[in-house]
């Protein structure tokens, strides 16, 4: 899938994640009107009014809300290495062809990075000061470019949607969780007539609930692995440095420490695993379900097999 394709890929699975969210909200408020009230539809419009909401306050504040989440802070020009990102993004913005996306700031010393944003006009990226401390001019600009092409080929919406509404859904869940206390007081009108029908729905409303978490959370590492490789391979085409990329996410991987200033709902929005989770070096089905990128050895080895094919394609001095 070329970059091309996988735009139009993100604009409709978009709005697959909107309707499957949509669902999602509609089953529990169904739940709740079966179990809770026994007057359909008030708790089935109470939920779908609550997605539509969610989804618009997503679409449009998705991107503050993931930036203030991880406490990130404006650019300080007076800060010299800080100033010096800014005008690599501003390079790099150039040859991309891409608008100025907005700045930002991680307070945080493991090295990471993320893109955020509902469009190529509404785009943030934000880097940790751990970044900023171990990558030199080269490998900063190799991290930009990665970003800017998922900007470009609109990853940032998609995953900046992900990362809103996975947390709407957890809260969904908790407020449920809370609700089924008075579910003996709120059924005993209508537990008459339910027979085993009845208790069966009941049965299978009580695993959403419980599920709903990890369903969130699968939802999340449902993003394909292949879109950071994708952003590897445009973004290092973008300046023609393959290896600057690769020598910058092998000191992101050689960093121990978590990224604890972003949480795992927006984990898979970020260059590297902030969570340092062992899966995330594996391949296979587990690691395809669960982990949020592919191996980071991987990853540098196709950048440098990019890099020598480059290098061997330049005519000599």
């Amino acid at each position: 899938m070329n970059i091309y394709e996988q735009e139009k890929h993100n604009r409709r699975a978009t709005w697959l994640i909107v309707i499957i969210f949509i669902i999602f909200f509609g089953i529990i408020g169904i739940g709740f009107d079966l179990f809770f009230t026994g007057v359909p539809p008030v708790g089935s419009v109470i939920a779908i009014i609550i997605a539509g909401i969610s989804v618009l306050t997503s679409y449009y504040s998705g991107d503050k809300i993931v930036l203030a989440s991880t406490g990130a802070r404006a650019v300080n020009h007076s800060d010299l290495k800080e100033h010096q990102f800014y005008n690599i993004v501003e390079e790099v913005k150039i040859s991309s062809g891409l608008p100025m996306p907005k700045v930002y700031i991680i307070p945080d010393p493991d090295p990471n990075a993320f893109a955020t944003g509902r469009d190529p006009q509404h785009s943030s990226i934000a880097i940790t000061e751990g970044l900023l401390a171990k990558l030199n001019r080269e490998e900063l600009q190799g991290v930009v470019a990665h970003e800017l092409s998922h900007i470009k080929n609109y990853d940032i919406r998609l995953m900046t949607l992900i990362a809103a509404l996975v947390g709407a859904i957890v809260l969904l869940a908790d407020w449920s969780a809370r609700s089924m206390r008075g579910l003996g007081r709120g059924r005993s009108s209508s537990r008459k007539g339910g027979g085993g029908g009845q208790v069966i729905l009941l049965v299978i409303w009580l695993f959403l609930i419980i599920i709903a978490p990890i369903l969130a959370q699968i939802l999340a590492m449902a993003v394909s692995r292949k879109r950071e490789y994708l952003a590897d391979a445009s973004g290092a085409e973008m300046i023609r440095n393959p290896l600057g990329l690769a020598s910058a996410l092998a000191k992101i991987e050689s960093a121990a420490e978590p990224t604890r200033a972003i949480k795992r709902g927006v984990a898979h929005i970020c260059i590297a695993d902030p969570l340092g989770r062992s899966f995330t070096a594996k391949e296979g089905f587990v690691a395809n379900l669960m982990a949020t990128h592919p191996p980071m050895p991987e990853r540098i080895r196709r950048l440098k097999e990019m890099g020598y094919l480059i290098q061997s394609n330049q005519p000599p001095a």
